[in-house]
């Protein structure tokens, strides 16, 4: 029987080799769901991704890793990153920087256009902010993850979520203030 430093073949042909890689699975599979339930803030989504990461590691042909319960989690973590940067936040993004009803549309479709061109511009920045600091901000302005929330989860110091934090925010509201471009006259040719 294999120890947890040891080097594991979970997918290896041998039933041995899957029947260990199962067992290291489950008894890790509560830790490995509650990490990250914190981290996307919803435990149905944390289940189907823990689930997702079972699937990965059982459908590869030989994986070969010293202390599989460790890097399982750490694998799991990583998912949970990879959740948040692939769902559409597009539209969260509006609803949290500029708050705009139906009525006020109705009312001023110029304000509408300028509030798009200002969305354009937030998407644009953040898009542009380092991964870490745009993970940040995600978590902490679309997913309502406190700042200690994401430090524990993200392995860094408060002090530094809060600085990440700071930028993006500058970086948000530089983009809003800055003048928006100018539209060409019809006509006028391109250079």
């Amino acid at each position: 029987m294999s120890e947890p430093g040891d080097i594991i073949e979970p997918h290896a042909d041998s039933a041995g080799a899957r029947a260990r890689f199962v067992q290291v699975f489950q008894a890790q599979r509560a830790r490995m769901e509650a990490l990250v339930s914190r981290r996307v803030g919803c435990r149905a989504t944390a289940s189907d991704l823990v689930q997702e990461l079972f699937l990965r590691f059982w459908r590869r042909p030989e994986v070969k890793v010293e202390a599989l319960d460790t890097y399982l989690l750490r694998c799991a973590g990583n998912l949970a990153i990879d959740h948040l940067r692939s769902e559409s936040s597009r539209e969260r993004v509006a609803e949290a920087a500029v708050p705009v009803s139906e009525a006020s549309l109705a009312q001023a479709p110029e304000q509408a256009v300028e509030v798009d061109h200002d969305l354009q511009r937030i998407e644009a920045t953040l898009r542009a902010l380092p991964e870490r600091t745009r993970q940040i901000f995600l978590l902490n302005r679309i997913h309502g993850c406190k700042y200690s929330e994401i430090a524990k989860a993200m392995q860094l110091s408060q002090s530094a979520v809060e600085k990440h934090m700071m930028r993006a925010l500058e970086a948000c509201k530089a983009s809003v203030a800055e003048p928006a471009s100018t539209p060409r006259r019809p006509g006028s040719a391109r250079r």
